[in-house]
């Protein structure tokens, strides 16, 4: 009698595990979250990277195909400016910087022009505890025409 009364129970009562994934759901889903936010974040940075490292290589470029020195600057400055704008990076704040001293050695002689180019990238929003920017930071160089005219 007493097994009978302990069987229909235990038919009632369902599966001892009944439940468990819902637990489970609860626990895993914040951790997924996070993890696929920072998958993002991740990818984010990495664009950053390459948005700037490209503004730094138009800039460079920019600077080694002009004629004078203070050109040589501006040029370059505006060609970073329209690469990190073509490439929709968001920066809080950028800096540009042109080497332009290759411009002084004589013709003839291997001289080459460079633009550094700093863009603070925003971060916020994207995971609790991650910084609210972060600078990245790229140097390019670009050969000057050995036999060009001044």
């Amino acid at each position: 009698m007493m097994r009978a009364i302990l069987r229909r129970l235990r038919v009632c009562s369902g599966s001892p595990e009944r439940g468990s994934s819902v637990v489970e759901v609860v626990i895993l889903a914040p951790a997924l979250g996070m993890f696929v936010a920072l998958i993002i974040a991740g990818g984010r940075v990495a664009l950053s990277h390459q948005a700037v490292e490209s503004a730094a290589a138009d800039a460079a470029r920019a600077a080694s195909i002009s004629r004078t020195q203070g050109q040589a600057a501006s040029n370059a400055e505006t060609a970073a400016v329209a690469s990190l704008a073509s490439q929709n990076l968001r920066c809080v704040s950028t800096s540009i910087s042109v080497d332009t001293t290759g411009f002084a050695s004589p013709v003839g002689t291997p001289a080459s022009v460079g633009a550094t180019v700093n863009c603070q990238a925003d971060l916020a929003g994207l995971l609790p505890g991650l910084p609210g920017s972060m600078t990245i930071s790229a140097t390019m160089r670009s050969p000057l025409d050995t036999y060009r005219e001044r």
